[in-house]
């Protein structure tokens, strides 16, 4: 995983939106968020600069400092909204989605929408916080990946 410039943020790789609307999640970042325990993810929207959408585990948000999402989200919470499906909740927009044993999730069209995302674009996983990482769409990062004379894996 190589870390775009000195003090700066670790990436994990490049995925590929692709025309299946599949994305292929990095495996560091599966490992080190345990993301395919619950074999579903949650997501919420990016920042305005990064775009894409951070992905975090119930394990994880619930013992958090962000536990309070669940608790006032409870449709989040208890997986009742159809996958994919946001619920705002201030500022952001949260779902969920299935993830597969090899870190594959899908994403609806409607939810591809929602993300401004569309089939071949690149994501830059980005260890974000202790809670998620991000699927980055846009920005300073992605311009860095774009122009890191290191190795960047793709999937």
């Amino acid at each position: 995983m190589p870390q775009l410039n000195k003090g700066g943020k670790f990436v994990f790789g490049l995925s590929v939106v692709r025309d299946d609307l599949t994305i292929h999640i990095p495996p560091q970042a599966i490992l080190e968020y345990n993301a395919i325990q619950d074999g579903k993810v949650i997501i919420f929207t990016g920042s305005k600069i990064t775009g894409g959408f951070c992905v975090t585990t119930y394990s994880l948000l619930m013992d958090s400092k962000l536990r309070h999402i669940l608790k006032e989200c409870p449709m989040l919470k208890e997986y009742q909204l159809s996958e994919g499906e946001f619920i705002k909740y201030k500022g952001r927009k949260y779902a969920w989605l299935g993830i597969d044993s090899n870190g594959i999730i899908k994403l609806p069209q409607s939810t591809l929408e929602v993300l401004e995302l569309q089939s071949g674009m690149e994501l830059l996983s980005i260890r974000s916080s202790d809670i998620a990482f991000t699927m980055g769409a846009k920005g300073p990062l992605l311009e860095k990946a774009y122009n890191f004379r290191g190795e960047i894996e793709r999937y």
